[in-house]
């Protein structure tokens, strides 16, 4: 490794920041290195070290021995707190830069990168801070068991814990899984996505000036086969959390437990969007294409399977379908522009092979389907907001995750089968009903399986509830009132009040005491 002090990004020979990994309070880099790009444009935004298996053991060592150190573990943690209060403090100033990377880095639309890149993480570093403050690290526990007793519970931190987090909203994920380790008392290691490395690495600057001692924070690059992977299968990293798509979940699982590590798997989606008869068609229409055109559709608890009664239905597709006429798609940069670019080419090709896939199935194809043309996208990875009727849920278009701008349309004749169909799959993040009928809806909610169900709205994620998903989109949660359980330990500890050898249950043992 060659680490060096120099603070901030370099430059490469043409000019373009480069950025270095952080391990052990070292800014290290590599021979090689990973090209982030501008996926609206396909420009060069910066370039990143490139990560291996030798940097991801530096980085577990590093934090192995600042956790044993205790320099982070024991400090109180209302003191924690402060520390993240310095880091809300820190991207409070910086808005307008952390906007620009968002929609740089990966496309998101101005608007969208200001609430998602910089509100989301804040007001979510925000409750862990709060959290921290009020959190039971010690609370009392029953005053008698089998003999005369007093005991406490504690709840203390595991050790070094590994986040691994995807491209789609790296700022918010990296938040959802350092700041609660932290605030923990843990020690933790960062596998970025080489596509979206800068926020992570901006963040660790702002943790260490923050007064995160050197080793209690790290970040690597690397892909995740290989280091992703040999972070996962550590056998000094007690605890792993992942968000990404089912397929690697399963393999996480598998890798960590060998050494029944701590797992948090935020996996893939295929949320359900059940319009009842009575919905407010106005909010319905504008909330369906909010549900599935986040971020181009490139978020997992996105509404992709649009439920709609017979009695709505070609009403509902017809307002659909002009209200996506009036988006702008174009410039993330541009304050006016609704729907940005799919990230990369890969994502691009992806994407417009479902799109195939789901007309050579009989879907009928009603609005969009290709890729922008004329000014403005000549380069970048472009798709057209898509909607499909006459689907059915044995489809490949409704039954797996397509992670783009792709809406699939299914008709149901009674609420049974609209609930049949909605838990018809191996998803269960989100789902959503509407109705302008509260108590029927609460109804269908409690019978739907999903992690997060959304009345009349989507995507509102909110810091104080947990989030994360049923059957095959993951296990354990993130956020809510009670997120730091997820990174600390219980432990009971006893004390005996009875003050006599005889008063024991020694007895059942060792027979009658010795001074009988």
């Amino acid at each position: 490794m060659v680490a060096t002090p120099v603070d901030g990004p370099a430059e490469n020979r043409q000019g373009i920041p480069h950025y270095r990994m952080f391990i052990a309070g070292e800014w290290v880099d590599t021979p090689e290195s990973y090209e982030v790009i501008n996926p609206a444009t396909e420009e060069l935004v910066a370039t990143a070290a490139k990560g291996d298996i030798s940097h991801a053991d530096a980085a577990v060592a590093a934090a192995k021995q600042a956790f044993e150190s205790g320099a982070w573990r024991t400090t109180p943690p209302t003191e924690r707190a402060a520390v993240i209060d310095r880091v809300i403090a820190a991207l409070s100033s910086r808005i307008d830069e952390f906007t620009e990377i968002g929609s740089r880095e990966c496309g998101f639309p101005q608007r969208l990168s200001q609430a998602i890149c910089v509100g989301f993480p804040l007001m979510h570093m925000q409750h862990y801070a709060d959290l921290t403050r009020r959190y039971e690290w010690v609370s009392p526990g029953p005053v008698a068991g089998a003999v005369l007793s007093a005991s406490q519970i504690r709840r203390e931190p595991i050790g070094v814990c590994v986040g691994i987090v995807p491209w789609n909203f790296p700022l918010v994920l990296v938040v959802w899984k350092a700041i609660p380790a932290l605030a923990a008392g843990n020690s933790v290691v960062i596998k970025v996505d080489e596509k979206t490395p800068i926020a992570a690495l901006e963040l660790a600057r702002m943790l260490r000036d923050a007064g995160v001692p050197d080793g209690v924070f790290n970040v690597v690059t690397g892909d995740g086969e290989t280091v992703g992977a040999h972070l996962v299968a550590h056998p000094d990293v007690r605890k792993v959390s992942f968000t990404g798509s089912t397929a690697v979940g399963r393999k996480v699982m598998r890798a960590a437990a060998d050494t029944i590590k701590r797992v948090t798997l935020e996996l893939g989606g295929k949320g359900p969007n059940i319009v009842l008869d009575d919905a407010d068609l106005d909010a319905a229409v504008d909330g369906a294409a909010y549900a599935f055109l986040l971020h181009a559709g490139q978020a997992c608890e996105s509404g992709t399977r649009l439920l709609l009664p017979s009695s709505l239905h070609d009403e509902f597709v017809r307002r659909l379908v002009e209200r996506l006429k009036t988006l702008k798609i174009g410039n993330p940069l541009d304050p006016t522009t609704d729907i940005g670019p799919v990230m990369g080419p890969g994502q691009h090709k992806r994407i417009l092979g479902y799109i195939e896939k789901g007309q050579k199935e009989g879907a009928t194809l009603v609005h969009g389907g290709g890729v922008p043309t004329g000014p403005g996208f000549e380069k970048g990875y472009w798709i057209e907001p898509t909607v499909f009727t006459d689907v059915r849920n044995d489809m490949c278009i409704a039954s797996e995750e397509i992670f783009g701008p792709v809406l699939s349309v299914l008709r149901y004749d009674s609420i049974d089968e609209a609930i049949k169909i909605a838990n018809d799959t191996e998803y269960g993040l989100s789902a959503g009903v509407w109705s302008q009928d509260v108590p029927r809806a609460l109804e269908v909610a409690q019978q739907l399986q999903a992690g997060s169900v959304w009345i009349n709205d989507w995507h509102n994620i909110s810091a104080h509830l947990p989030f994360g998903g049923f059957k095959q989109s993951g296990t354990g949660r993130e956020l809510g009132p009670h997120a730091l359980d997820e990174f600390t330990e219980a432990k009971a500890v006893t004390v005996d009040l009875t003050g006599k050898v005889e008063r024991r249950a020694y007895g059942l043992v060792l027979g009658t005491p010795h001074n009988a």
